[in-house]
């Protein structure tokens, strides 16, 4: 039986959901709370000991990092494959890997930081943010999370999440501009499974047309990614009540204040 720790609002849990329902596959799912700190409960730490989720642990062995898990599960259980055979087109699709990990990641996160959680931290005794930064653990994290704490859309982290937004849709309207209709051509894998979740995430915070209301392309891929039983299944159907008029209200508070990020971005690196 696999077994997932999760949350069921992670974009990184939500990435290794899609894969699972694209496979059929069923698997025990444990709740890791981020809100209360749970991913740094000392028994969850001996299975991730970055505290994050997910994990996914099979026959007792955990694997850890959402796109490590992605693979995984892609060269355990080969169909439908999710992987192209072509090894020009395997490095291709490894490149939207690593656009997620190495930008999208953090930039979502400081985005949505700024819009939902940033309240909630504000909110917290001075103990109690002083405990959530400590919890951490990883400095150049917590860097991140205190200048977005104390800085909002105006930290550094925020714009830098914007200029990694920005270069992905920029490259995605490349890539569907020479065919289609998925990133690779014909053939839906992990490359648009990547790129899913954080593209939700900007449109339920009411923030993505920013990004991509000159992009038809994009916009069209966004509206058959949508249509695909396993993003209803690994996205839709895991949200709380309230967590989408919560998105949509928190990311309102931000908008007008992002266009104009975005717009500086564009004023001053006019040629990336």
């Amino acid at each position: 039986m696999l077994e997932l720790y999760q949350f069921g609002n992670s974009v990184c849990a939500q990435k290794v959901r899609i894969t699972l329902h694209e496979k059929g596959l069923k698997w025990k799912a444990h709740e890791v709370n981020l809100f209360t700190g749970e991913q740094y409960d000392p028994e969850y730490l001996k299975l991730n000991p970055k505290g994050v989720v997910p994990t996914l642990v099979v026959e007792g062995q955990p694997i850890i990092e959402s796109t490590l898990i992605c693979e995984y599960l892609d060269e355990t259980y080969p169909e439908p494959s999710l992987v192209p055979a072509d090894p020009a087109l395997k490095s291709r699709m490894r490149l939207w890997s690593k656009a997620v990990d190495e930008g999208l990641f953090e930039g979502v996160m400081d985005i949505s930081f700024s819009a939902m959680f940033r309240d909630r931290v504000k909110n917290m005794t001075d103990a109690q943010r002083e405990q959530r930064f400590a919890n951490v653990g990883d400095p150049r994290r917590r860097d991140r999370v205190k200048s977005t704490f104390e800085h909002g859309i105006d930290s550094p982290f925020v714009f830098n999440g914007i200029a990694a937004y920005e270069k992905a849709f920029k490259n995605m309207a490349k890539e569907l501009d020479g065919g289609g209709p998925w990133l690779l051509g014909d053939q839906f894998s992990l490359a648009d499974i990547n790129m899913m979740p954080f593209v939700n995430r900007l449109e339920y915070l009411g923030l993505l047309d920013i990004w991509i209301d000159n992009r038809a392309q994009v916009q069209e891929w966004w509206e058959r990614a949508k249509q695909r039983p396993s993003f209803i299944a690994g996205i839709i159907d895991h949200f709380k009540p309230g967590e989408e008029s919560e998105m949509q209200e928190s990311g309102l508070k931000i908008r007008d204040q992002l266009a104009a990020r975005y717009q500086s971005y564009l004023e001053q690196f006019p040629n990336n």
